[in-house]
């Protein structure tokens, strides 16, 4: 097949990781693929041309153009699939098939902005659903935010495809050793911005004893580390981590691809937003065997239903101490055994070549 992928940019967003890894996997079963963007910002057209997938960034600030112009391109593609991932660039996927088209289209929601059931314009973008083949979400939880919004959608269209995951390449480091030195070592990997909720980790840490800072580490990787900021959240952290004296705790980093080697060095993975749609480092420190505390977001709650411990609310920090307590003081054969039981979990759900398929059939 000849199969289309669309989105914003190629930033180092979550959305961006995935829709990357699909292509990635249509290409090694034998696909031609290609990529629209309008945003030139890049970060994975590495790996995308390295393989020969060749990307057309069509940039063009009037939104009534740019759609005209990225219509006219999908049409002209002569494609047998496109796959669009985000609100904009499914919205223009969708519309470039009016009033016919002979391609099949499959969307992907991976929001979970509460602002969804607020705003016109979203809830205007999901009723636009009606003139895609499929709606896929990468969680249940999106998946019902999806249908609470556009009731009308037929179940035979919504469908739920995880994250993906390439074992081969996301393994467990095998000279790994847990606690090293007696240093809890948590690793972030978000961008900064309000919503991933620095400050309440920063809050969390003021909750441990003086004692219990001295044995943890968290190294935060993630954009906006530099001015221009995306809001307030990155300058006010490191404000508040100097005068809290909690330098020796916190390490802030700019995004790092790939993040794989510090993820393996790392004890456990942290997440802490307000909400999410389906986070990929969960999925990746699962499959890296490590511990994850992080927020009752998207499915993590049923995902890791098996220890609450791990779970926390993004609103009291309390919570978020709670887990981390948890972790610094559990024993280490258990330690070593949430990480085997996290990655039993990954290969069940989120196993590369199992996902991809999970499109390519919804494209035939």
């Amino acid at each position: 097949m000849k199969i289309l992928c669309v989105i914003d940019s190629l930033c180092s967003g979550g959305s961006q990781r995935q829709i990357v890894e699909l292509a990635l996997g249509f290409k090694e079963l034998g696909h031609v693929v290609a990529f629209l963007t309008y945003h030139n910002i890049v970060f994975f057209d590495t790996v995308l041309i390295t393989v020969g997938i060749p990307i057309t960034c069509i940039e063009e600030p009037n939104y009534f153009r740019r759609t005209v112009r990225m219509r006219r391109f999908i049409r002209d593609g002569n494609f047998d699939g496109v796959v669009a991932f985000l609100e904009g660039p499914s919205f223009i996927c969708e519309v470039s098939g009016f009033p016919h088209r002979k391609w099949k289209l499959a969307v992907s929601e991976g929001s979970a902005n509460p602002a969804i059931y607020r705003s016109a314009r979203h809830i205007a973008y999901r009723w636009f659903h009606f003139f895609t083949d499929y709606v896929v979400a990468n969680s249940y939880a999106n998946m019902n935010i999806v249908r609470t919004v556009n009731p009308f959608l037929r179940s035979s269209k919504c469908k739920v495809v995880y994250n993906i995951i390439d074992f081969d390449f996301w393994k467990p480091l095998q000279t790994y050793i847990p606690r090293k030195d007696g240093i809890l070592r948590i690793l972030v990997a978000a961008r900064h911005q309000y919503l991933k909720n620095l400050n309440g980790l920063i809050d969390a840490v003021t909750l441990l004893s003086n004692e219990e800072q001295q044995h943890i580490r968290i190294d935060w990787y993630g954009d906006w580390v530099r001015e221009p900021y995306y809001d307030g959240s990155f300058p006010e952290g490191i404000d508040k981590v100097h005068r809290l004296n909690l330098d020796h705790v916190f390490s802030f980093y700019p995004a790092f691809h790939p993040v794989i080697e510090k993820m393996q060095m790392a004890d456990a993975i942290g997440l802490f937003s307000y909400y999410e749609g389906f986070p990929n480092v969960v999925c990746e420190g699962m499959a890296l065997a490590k511990p994850i505390i992080c927020t009752a977001v998207s499915d993590t709650p049923s995902l890791l239903s098996y220890d609450p411990m791990v779970l926390s609310d993004p609103a009291h920090p309390e919570t978020i101490a709670r887990s981390i307590r948890y972790l610094l003081h559990m024993e280490e054969r258990q330690f070593v055994d949430i990480g085997q039981h996290n990655l039993q979990i990954a290969r069940q759900y989120f196993e590369k070549e199992k996902n991809v398929m999970g499109y390519l059939e919804l494209l035939q």
